[in-house]
């Protein structure tokens, strides 16, 4: 037994061996009130063992009341106490507090206003309507998915489970999230660590993201082998696949899975040997240039018998992401999907100058890959998805305004099913069962429970949406735009979305009349043939 377990459940243990143990003494006055308060605090831990509700309490028996007994009392302690200083955490109280609500079919209502200093540079809001409309049904917001390559296109959620890997979340975790997904209709990414069994169990629709990796179709030599793609993506279950070119907190990085980490599951899984780090390459062998890239996602389309095909990447040199769109014109090859991440993208572990410096932020990388689909007439033929610290319908309305089609979130639904940013992700001690691989800590995490709760999450999240597109008078989340946006810029003045970026007319960049000189000099730089740019 380690000394993890030892330190866990040594409390709770003292307290029942203690009151086995004083049992014959309690004849001696002096012993009964100690042997009482330890029997009171022997049942407490077995209702924290027995219960299904609290990860933490099923953890830590008897000191994980603690966190729940802070909670209790006035805000500004519970936020010192929990979170010490909040600007070190990668999500404030008031968002966990939001999910938390929404999770757990709580009232999300807040008196005294808003908790938001609405002079505060950089302040956002959706500007409302005099005549709103009608309450339109959230079940209704539904993106097809699919361009005039593929025979088999998906009609996916508006709000989705963005990629996370078996491996780095425990199979409890997996199986919560896809049974959530399950229930409510909407989709579930694998992350780039291949399809477990836990992903099967409930049967929710399932999108395979491919790695440079290439888990769960690895030859050998850790290159892609066809045939073992070929019978993974032929399930039912999986609706597309999901190209990762990079992630938003570790741009340009690879990904590693510690050997710690690494089970005999997993490694069936992912096809890799166990007692060694699991790694992921900075970059795909399968392909080195705009042009290979789409004739990769060409064979996996014909593969995977006509499913759509995409991809996701943190944009970087701008002059690559529209290299991939010249090579898009040049073959006439076109991804079904693309999903922009920003660099504010969450990780279980990355380099603290990677996620501090590297990637384009998102509202950056979504604007200027929508502007080059629309300047180049594709933006018709291929949807886009958004994803990066997404966790409200807020957050959700503001990527549909400046071009994106349905947004993921991945730190929403891990909220959803409790964590509550221990940071602990990397070390196989997860609190909450969420990010661990330890058999004991994961058994915390009750699948039936957090299911649920992701189901919530999700469905209050989508009604929450449906009730601020009514305020702006917006029938469907497809009608709102950068107009509909507003942000302050200083103590005295206040923008829209379209008053503060630059927007492309469609076929703008075809016609050698761009409007804006950053637009025009990275075109010029672009190559279907390489990524590397042309002289300027």
């Amino acid at each position: 037994m380690n000394l993890s377990l030892l330190s866990r459940y040594a409390f709770f243990a003292f307290c029942v061996l203690f009151t086995l143990a004083s049992l014959p003494f309690l004849g001696h006055e002096w012993m009964w009130p100690f042997t009482l308060l330890a029997g009171v605090l022997s049942l407490i831990g077995l209702g924290d063992l027995l219960q299904t509700r609290h990860a933490v309490r099923r953890n830590y028996p008897i000191l994980g009341n603690i966190r729940y007994l802070v909670e209790g009392i006035r805000p500004e302690i519970r936020q010192y106490l929990l979170e010490g200083d909040a600007e070190q955490l990668p999500f404030s109280r008031a968002q966990r507090s939001l999910v938390y609500s929404r999770a757990k079919n709580e009232g999300a209502d807040k008196p005294f206003g808003t908790l938001s200093d609405v002079y505060q540079n950089g302040f956002e809001f959706i500007s409302h309507s005099m005549r709103p409309a009608p309450l339109t049904d959230p079940c209704s917001f539904r993106v097809e998915i699919g361009g005039p390559q593929c025979s088999q296109p998906y009609s996916a959620s508006l709000f989705n489970i963005s990629a996370m890997s078996f491996g780095s979340l425990s199979a409890n975790a997996i199986r919560a999230l896809n049974e959530g997904a399950k229930l409510g209709e909407f989709y579930h990414d694998t992350g780039e660590g291949s399809i477990s069994p836990y992903h099967r169990e409930h049967g929710g629709d399932l999108v395979w993201e491919l790695g440079s990796g290439y888990f769960g179709c690895r030859a050998s030599d850790g290159r892609f082998d066809p045939e073992r793609f070929a019978a993974q993506a032929a399930s039912p279950q999986v609706k597309m696949i999901e190209i990762k070119l990079s992630q938003g907190a570790k741009p340009g990085h690879g990904g590693i899975l510690p050997k710690h980490k690494v089970t005999e599951e997993i490694a069936n899984t992912r096809g890799v040997p166990m007692g060694e780090d699991c790694i992921s390459p900075s970059r795909h062998s399968a392909f080195s240039t705009p042009t290979e890239l789409l004739q990769f996602i060409a064979q996996l389309r014909e593969l995977s018998g006509g499913k759509p095909v995409g991809f996701k990447f943190c944009l970087g040199h701008p002059w690559e992401f529209m290299g991939i769109v010249k090579a898009m014109l040049e073959t006439g090859i076109l991804p079904d999907f693309i999903v922009v991440d920003g660099k504010e993208g969450g990780t279980g572990a990355a380099p603290l100058e990677f996620t501090d410096h590297l990637g384009v932020p998102l509202r950056e990388g979504l604007l200027f890959v929508h502007n080059t689909l629309v300047g180049s007439n594709l933006r018709d033929k291929i949807k886009l998805g958004a994803s990066g610290k997404i966790v409200s319908a807020f957050d959700i309305a503001r990527v549909l305004a400046i071009g994106a089609d349905w947004a993921n979130s991945a730190r929403g639904f891990m909220f959803a099913i409790g964590c509550i940013q221990s940071q602990s992700c990397h070390t196989n001690k997860c609190p909450t069962g969420v990010a661990t691989q330890d058999p004991l800590r994961q058994r915390a995490l009750v699948v039936e429970d957090k299911a649920q709760r992701v189901y919530n999450f999700h469905r209050n999240t989508l009604k929450a949406l449906a009730e601020m597109l009514a305020a702006a008078g917006l029938d469907h989340p497809a009608q709102i735009d950068a107009k509909h946006l507003v942000q302050r810029m200083s103590a005295t003045e206040i923008k829209l979305f379209a008053q503060q970026h630059v927007f492309l007319a469609p076929g703008e960049l075809l016609s050698g009349q761009i409007a804006g000189e950053f637009y025009e000099r990275m075109w010029r730089m672009a190559r279907a043939d390489s990524f590397e740019p042309a002289p300027a």
